[in-house]
């Protein structure tokens, strides 16, 4: 009954070790490499799909003052700022 007892503890003694030891391996997990900044998000005012703000291309009035809009390429800023 004793060998039971010791073999449960040996193999619990194992899993604690083996899941602490693996832990800082996660992609996830706090050690490694701090997280990247995420980057601000925009969507396109033409057709929805969300992307960068730093690769968005801003969207201009008449007067060439930014509108506030962003679009995802040239073609829909063209079909966009009509």
């Amino acid at each position: 009954m004793s060998r039971i007892l010791l073999l449960v503890i040996a193999v619990l003694v194992l899993v604690w070790l083996l899941r602490r030891a693996l832990s800082g391996r996660k992609p996830g997990g706090k050690a490694g490499r701090p997280a990247s900044p995420v980057p601000e998000l925009v969507a396109c005012a033409y057709c929805g799909v969300h992307l960068p703000k730093n690769e968005a291309l801003a969207g201009r009035d008449a007067h060439g003052v930014a509108s506030g809009r962003y679009f995802c390429g040239e073609e829909h800023l063209k079909l966009g700022s009509d």
